[in-house]
């Protein structure tokens, strides 16, 4: 070797193995457990993705991903929402008892749940920006309010949708859900927002940090209170879905399908940081696609309850603590 080559081979480092982003993972891991999902259910004799199958996995996706597509925004501007359970409970008897089984009044019963989810975000944004309670603490607090209120005034379903809005909640292109597709817009709406508006920057920046936010000039109570107004908005679209999906109301329809901590879990496997500052819509969707497959394939399998809370919290630390080795990124 002379001695430049010496000399070059010495300046320019070796460079390390490069692993996939986030996002990438996400999606390899979705990749993965469909690939073992589908020949496990084909030891059984069953097709985990035959139309049925595929047709499942995508409703399970169109309301857990319209309330994690809001959770991230959230969880991006450095909060997060644990009263979305509730109000997508609450939203749901909103849009049937406004609409009582009439055509006519279909406009104003969606009008009417976005508007109440609309005022709820509204006050837990102001609550953690005015009176600087701390995001969890916050909105736990809206959350047992909203059980409060379920409680007191309801003990079932109640309200009546319309067969015409029902289709919203049955309707298919194929195997596909019209319902998948309206939330696909729906993510490609707070993609845009968050990667392309003025106000997707400024979550971003606060989540990052809210004070160098601040002195930068960005008006940080005002960045966060629209977060929690769009989360709850994404979560009362939740409500409205599934209300169209169940004919009627439902009280508990988003807590006995925990939506607060699976929404959650959602955007932390799609590669956000709790802390705020990085992750985003593409890698969330992931995340809700991986939960909905898991789940569809232990169904499939007839697996205990128990032992699919074990595994899914299993898949979301390891996640975590891979996310953790690397350094902190921006949008995913």
């Amino acid at each position: 070797m002379t001695a430049l080559d010496a000399s070059t081979a010495t300046a320019v480092p070796r460079r390390k193995l490069q692993m996939p982003g986030s996002t990438a993972t996400v999606y390899l891991a979705l990749g993965l457990t469909l690939v073992v999902g589908s020949l496990l259910v084909a030891e059984r004799g069953g097709t985990l993705l035959d139309q049925p199958g595929i047709t499942k996995i995508l409703t399970l996706c169109t309301a857990l991903g319209l309330v994690a597509i809001g959770q991230t925004i959230a969880i991006v501007a450095g909060s997060l929402d644990l009263s979305v359970a509730h109000l997508i409970g609450l939203t749901s008897l909103v849009t049937a008892e406004v609409m009582a089984g009439q055509n006519g009044r279909i406009v104003l019963a969606v009008a009417a749940a976005l508007g109440v989810a609309a005022l709820v975000g509204a006050v837990n944004g102001l609550v953690v920006t005015k009176l600087k309670v701390n995001p969890f603490i916050a909105t736990l607090g809206m959350a047992l309010v909203l059980q409060g209120v379920l409680e007191h005034r309801y003990t079932g379903p109640a309200g009546e949708t319309t067969r015409d809005f029902q289709r919203l909640g049955y309707d298919r292109v194929g195997p596909v859900p019209v319902s998948f597709l309206v939330m696909l817009g729906v993510a490609a709406l707070a993609w845009w927002l968050l990667a392309r508006t003025r106000t997707g920057h400024h979550i971003y920046a606060v989540g990052g940090d809210a004070e160098i936010a601040r002195v930068s000039g960005v008006r940080v109570s005002r960045t966060v209170i629209t977060a929690h107004v769009l989360c709850a908005l994404a979560a009362g679209a939740t409500g409205i879905f599934l209300a169209s999906r169940l004919g009627a109301g439902a009280p508990y329809v988003g807590t006995d399908a925990s939506y607060d901590l699976q929404s959650i879990a959602a955007v932390v496997l799609g590669g956000a940081l709790l802390a705020g500052g990085r992750g985003g819509v593409i890698g969330t969707i992931g995340g809700v696609m991986l939960l909905a497959c898991l789940d569809t394939t232990f169904d499939d399998l007839g697996v205990d309850p128990f032992l699919k809370d074990v595994v899914r919290g299993s898949v979301i630390i390891v996640a975590v603590a891979l996310y953790a080795r690397r350094k902190p990124g921006g949008r995913t």
